[in-house]
C-alpha cells in the first residue's frame, strides 16, 4: 500500500539528512519504492532502491553505505525482521525506519524491540514520513556525538592514544585497521606501557563502540574465583552461590572483553576460553545447558607466551586462536619522543583536578624526565608527573633527579641508632627488626608511588599504622639533627 498523496513534503531543516548519505527504500511493491524514490529525491536526498531483503542487504555493505532504511516487513522470501537483524550485525549504528499496515502491532513492537529507530503504519502521509526521517538523523547525530565522547573517555581523554614517535604511529594505525574486525589481538608488552589503553582505542573505534567494554584481571584473583567471575554461576552451584550470577562473557555480550595479563590464567581456564572462542559458547558453574556470547576478545600480557608455550604453562592451541593480530607496545625508553607529548597530556588531565596552576613542566624537569629510562614505563610517568603538580617543590624526589638526604614525602627516615655503646642482644634484634620493616615500608611506598593508603593494603596494616610508623620515623631522625 502506498503513503497517501495529495500534500507536498517541506524541505528537511538547514539541508538535514543530505550529510547522512543515502536513503535505502526496501519494499517489495515497485509502485512504493517508485513513489518514495521520487518524493525523497525532490528533498535533496539521495536514493537506492531494493525489492528483497536480499538486494538490500547486498547495498547496505557496498561503500558508500546508506545512511538510513526504509524497510517494509511484510515481504515475500526474507520478512522484513530477518533483514532488520541482518542489517543490525552488518552495520549496528544504521538507522531503520519500519514500514507496516495496521494490523500488525506485534511485527512492529518486535521490530523496534529488534532495534528498529522508528517506525510508520501504512498509509502515512508526507509530513510524518519527513518528521521520521528527520528525527532518526537527529537521533544518529545525537549518538555520533555520544561514541566520540565514550571515545575520549576510553582513552583518558584524548581521541586517540598520545603518541608522536613513528612505532606508535604505526601501532594506533594497526590498531584503526583491526578495530572493526572481530578478531582477538594479543597486546605485548612490559607493564605500564599502555596495553589496556590501546584495548580500550580498538573497541572505541570498532562498530562495537556502543557496547559494553569488561575487563578482566585475570592476575588478580585466585584461579577459582576467576572461573566463576569470567562464566558466572548458576544458583546452589556451590555453598553461597544463593543467587544466579552473570559472568564478564555474559555481561560483555556485543561488546568487547579485555583479559589482562592472560599469561597467568590457569590451564583449565585455558581450556575453557579455547571453547569459548572455537564455539561461541561456555557454561556458568553448575548450569545444564550452554549459553551463546558474542564478545570480541582482547588480551594483553606482559610475559613472553611462546616462552611460556614452550615450557607447558600456556596451551599452544589457546596462543594461536589468539595470536591473530598481535601488537607490541615498545618501552618508554624506546620512545623518548613521546615522553615531551604524554606530560603535556597528563599536565592538562590532572592541573585542575590538583589545583596547579603549571601548564607545562619546567624545561629542566622535563630534561631528567627525557633521560630517564622509565622502568614503570607511561604509568610511572603519569604518577611522576601527578606528584609534581601535587608537590612542585620535591623536584628531587622525581625520577631523574638527585633524591634529597632527608625528605619526609620522598624517603623513610632511617630508624635511629642505638644510644647504648654495648647494645643487648634482645635491643640488637629489635633494631634489626625494626630496619628491615623500615625498608620494607620504603620499597613498597616507592612501588606505589608513594600512594599510602595503597601501600597499607599491600603491607596488610591499617592505613591509621602506616602513618603512625612514617611519623615515628620521621621525628626519630629529626631528633638526631
Amino acid at each position: 500500500m502506498a503513503p497517501s498523496a495529495g500534500r507536498t513534503l517541506r524541505p528537511p531543516a538547514s539541508g538535514l539528512g543530505v550529510s547522512q548519505g543515502r536513503i535505502l527504500v526496501v519494499d517489495d511493491d515497485d509502485s512504493v519504492c517508485r513513489f518514495l524514490a521520487t518524493l525523497l529525491t525532490s528533498l535533496g536526498h539521495k536514493v537506492a532502491c531494493a525489492e528483497s531483503g536480499e538486494q538490500a542487504l547486498r547495498l547496505v555493505e557496498e561503500t558508500p553505505h546508506p545512511g538510513l532504511v526504509l524497510l517494509d516487513l511484510i515481504m515475500p522470501g526474507m520478512g522484513g525482521l530477518e533483514v532488520l537483524d541482518r542489517i543490525r550485525e552488518l552495520q549496528p549504528s544504521l538507522p531503520v525506519i519500519v514500514l507496516s499496515t495496521e494490523g500488525r502491532l506485534k511485527t512492529v513492537v518486535d521490530a523496534v524491540k529488534r532495534g528498529a529507530s522508528d517506525y510508520l503504519t501504512k498509509p502515512f502521509g508526507e509530513q510524518e514520513l519527513e518528521l521520521a526521517i528527520r528525527n532518526a538523523f537527529e537521533k544518529q547525530l545525537l549518538q555520533d556525538e555520544v561514541r566520540t565522547l565514550r571515545r575520549r573517555l576510553a582513552t583518558g581523554g584524548a581521541d586517540e592514544p598520545v603518541s608522536g614517535s613513528g612505532p606508535m604511529l604505526h601501532i594506533r594505525e594497526v590498531a584503526r585497521q583491526v578495530a572493526d574486525t572481530d578478531a582477538p589481538v594479543l597486546i605485548t608488552g612490559e607493564s605500564g606501557v599502555g596495553k589496556e589503553v590501546l584495548a580500550r582505542f580498538i573497541h572505541a573505534q570498532s562498530g562495537r563502540q556502543d557496547g559494553p567494554f569488561v575487563k578482566v584481571n585475570c592476575a588478580a584473583l585466585p584461579q577459582d574465583l576467576l572461573e566463576s567471575e569470567l562464566f558466572g554461576y548458576e544458583r546452589g552451584a556451590f555453598s553461597g552461590a544463593l543467587r544466579d550470577k552473570p559472568g564478564k562473557f555474559e555481561l560483555a555480550h556485543r561488546g568487547s572483553i579485555l583479559l589482562d595479563e592472560i599469561g597467568e590464567m590457569s590451564p583449565h581456564l585455558q581450556a575453557k576460553l579455547l571453547h569459548v572462542l572455537q564455539d561461541g559458547e561456555y557454561s556458568r558453574l553448575g548450569a545444564r545447558r550452554p549459553l551463546s556470547v558474542d564478545a570480541r576478545v582482547l588480551a594483553t600480557t606482559n610475559a613472553r607466551l611462546t616462552e611460556e608455550v614452550a615450557a607447558g604453562r600456556f596451551r599452544e592451541d589457546l596462543y594461536f586462536r589468539l595470536d591473530v593480530i598481535r601488537i607490541e607496545i615498545p618501552p618508554l625508553r624506546d620512545r623518548r619522543q613521546d615522553i615531551p607529548l604524554l606530560c603535556e597530556h597528563f599536565v592538562r588531565l590532572y592541573a585542575d583536578k590538583y589545583k596547579s596552576a603549571l601548564r607545562q613542566l619546567p624545561p629542566d624537569v622535563l630534561e631528567a624526565f627525557m633521560t630517564y629510562d622509565w622502568p614503570g614505563n607511561v604509568r610511572e610517568l603519569e604518577n611522576a608527573v601527578r606528584r609534581y603538580l601535587i608537590l612542585p617543590s620535591l623536584k628531587g624526589s622525581l625520577p631523574g633527579r638527585p633524591e634529597p638526604a632527608r625528605t619526609p614525602e620522598a624517603r623513610v627516615p632511617a630508624a635511629p641508632e642505638p644510644a647504648a655503646a654495648s647494645p643487648s642482644l634482645r635491643a640488637v634484634a629489635a633494631r634489626a627488626a625494626e630496619e628491615a620493616e623500615r625498608e620494607l615500608v620504603q620499597r613498597v611506598l616507592q612501588d606505589t608511588r608513594w600512594n599510602r593508603r595503597e601501600a597499607s593494603r599491600r603491607l596488610k596494616i591499617s592505613y591509621k599504622a602506616l602513618l603512625n610508623k612514617l611519623k615515628k620515623w620521621e621525628s626519630a631522625a629529626a631528633s638526631k639533627e
